[in-house]
């Protein structure tokens, strides 16, 4: 035979108590709720990085359409820009979220854990082009240097010569005029 107490002794022992212990105890019930809701789908890979490929990133927020110049691209640009989106982040996390991440100094060292996790997501599916930018500007600075190393010809380099000998003719004459007033 099963006991089935009245519902009226559970509200009167719910009222019985303290209100500030009844908010801790939601509060605890709705975190517990949340961790398991977000270990659910985790689990059957619906969670942050399946939802950042899907809605975020179809939403125009990520770049799909990579350079041929990226190919290639070595993975500190990759990781320069994330530590860029870091520092956006985390300025956009909420500031009031005690009940989320924790008090003090333990609470800000699991937000930025938080916002650094996220940019290195968003990095890694495309960014926002900062290190697409950066290796296109250092492979166009490696071209212009193969460009300046061109052989010149004679007259070019008779040109400079002379351009040389005479900046040293009116470097030596001033020098000359000066210990001459001395």
């Amino acid at each position: 035979m099963a006991i089935s107490p009245p519902s009226d002794l559970v509200l009167d022992v719910v009222r019985a108590a303290d209100p500030t212990d009844v908010q801790a105890a939601q509060a605890k019930l709705k975190a517990n709720k949340a961790a398991f809701a977000a270990n659910s789908l985790a689990e059957a890979g619906a969670g942050f990085g399946a939802a950042l490929d899907t809605s975020a990133f179809k939403a125009g927020l990520g770049r799909a359409d990579k350079s041929v110049k990226s190919a290639g691209m070595p993975e500190e640009y990759r990781k320069f820009e994330a530590s860029v989106l870091q520092s956006f982040v985390n300025t956009m996390m909420p500031s009031d979220s005690e009940n989320v991440y924790g008090k003090g100094s333990a609470g800000e060292f699991w937000k930025s854990m938080m916002s650094e996790q996220i940019a290195d997501a968003m990095s890694k599916n495309g960014g926002i082009g900062i290190a697409e930018q950066m290796y296109s500007q250092a492979l166009d600075r490696l071209d212009s240097k193969k460009a300046l190393n061109a052989e010149t010809d004679e007259n070019a380099r008779a040109r400079a010569t002379s351009m040389i000998e005479d900046f040293q003719r009116r470097t030596l004459r001033t020098e000359e005029m000066k210990q001459g007033e001395v």
